[in-house]
């Protein structure tokens, strides 16, 4: 069995998690958190059973913990997702039972896993070390202490910086680093590259902020001066317009509204960024075409429609990208404060790309019915 083979070789010492979810059967747990723990020299796994609010932990042998997803994956739960060392992977249940796993491998250097019985999460920027932008956003006090209230914007952007660590080895490493961060807003995480880069990485690097308010630009600006980031600046201006560099090495566009996104993917295709990290914002463009009467229970609820649009938007849009010769991901990120959106795709330029558009995503828009705006962007009015 397909499954059986994922949790034999992967259920490890060098596991990082595993997360259940989608319980059907509501007498049950809700969700279950699985990890690698050592104790008195031993490798055992524990399980983090939620049970209405209250968790339940309880450790297993390899093979017992093995038994027991097994149980959980064909009888009570729809959804698991697991990340080692080397790899993610996905195992989804459909409501006839059917089981789909995908399994991709990890870019970037691994990552080993904290075997602690108590472990104290490790982030890229540790509490106890002050950090100015931080301490100005409120998110740390001046001695370097996260601030209670704040603790999700310290996660939010610590996770962000674990996208870029992963792939910091595709950047160039003998020259500097040129960054634009389109729609940039207050900031944080471009505050945030730059002292990833500059302060801890001790890299060269050159940081453009885009962003259409100049009283937020002017802000930033600075700030950046205050803190002596020499190399970070802010610009207003509009995202599809933007003239201002001919060659870019990492492209970040954080809720960028709409196709305002589309036409920051465009450019840093065109500019043959290595990296791309994108978090989508609003999506309201084929929300507006999106039509297949197979699927009216979805297509008859605005919500739902909604949800489906911006999942087929998302999809197209990685799929473009890997078109363009990206290896690309759609991983899960902390809700940010302007949007509910929690999905960031992230691509690494691999190969010379492809001018025109697969016939599987021209069939996938004919039976929707969408015209998807990066489409015409990369390929052309033509291909539709």
């Amino acid at each position: 069995m397909e499954l059986q083979k994922l949790l034999d070789e992967e259920v490890k010492r060098g596991l990082h998690r595993i997360i259940i979810s989608g319980a059907r059967n509501s007498a049950g747990p809700s969700k279950i958190k699985v990890r690698p723990v050592e104790i008195k020299g031993k490798l055992y796994f524990q399980c983090q059973e939620t049970r209405g609010t209250k968790e339940f932990h309880t450790n297993y042998t390899k093979q017992e913990v093995i038994g027991q997803l097994m149980d959980w994956m064909t009888s009570d739960f729809k959804q698991m997702q697991l990340e080692a060392d080397d790899c993610t992977a996905s195992v989804l249940v459909s409501k006839k039972g059917t089981m789909t796993i995908k399994k991709k491998p990890k870019m970037g250097a691994p990552v080993l896993a904290d075997l602690s019985h108590n472990r104290t999460k490790h982030y890229i920027l540790e509490e106890g070390t002050p950090v100015p932008f931080l301490c100005d956003l409120g998110v740390m006090t001046e001695e370097g202490k996260i601030v209670r209230s704040r603790y999700d914007k310290f996660r939010q952007i610590n996770r962000f910086l674990e996208f870029i660590d992963d792939i910091l080895p595709k950047l160039p490493s003998d020259r500097e680093i040129t960054i634009l961060d389109f729609g940039c807003g207050k900031s944080y995480l471009t505050f945030a590259m730059y002292y990833y880069f500059h302060e801890l990485k001790k890299r060269e690097v050159n940081i453009v902020g885009l962003d259409l308010k100049e009283d937020v630009i002017a802000i930033c600006n600075g700030l950046a001066e205050k803190y002596g980031y020499e190399k970070l600046r802010f610009c207003q201006g509009d995202i599809a317009s933007y003239t201002g560099r001919n060659e870019v090495d990492m492209v970040v566009t954080l809720h960028a509204c709409d196709t305002a996104t589309d036409y920051a993917l465009e450019k840093a295709v065109r500019w043959n960024a290595k990296v791309i990290l994108s978090v989508p914002c609003c999506q309201h463009e084929l929300n507006g075409q999106i039509a297949n009467e197979q699927l009216s229970p979805v297509m008859d609820y605005g919500i739902l429609k909604e949800r489906m649009a911006a999942l087929l938007t998302d999809g197209i849009r990685a799929k473009l990208l890997e078109n363009a010769g990206y290896e690309t991901q759609i991983l899960e990120f902390i809700d940010m404060e302007h949007t509910p959106k929690n999905l960031l795709i992230r691509a690494v330029k691999k190969k010379e790309g492809s001018g025109k558009l697969p016939p599987e995503l021209k069939e996938t828009m004919e039976t929707y019915h969408v015209k998807p705006c990066l489409v015409s962007l990369l390929i052309g009015e033509e291909s539709q």
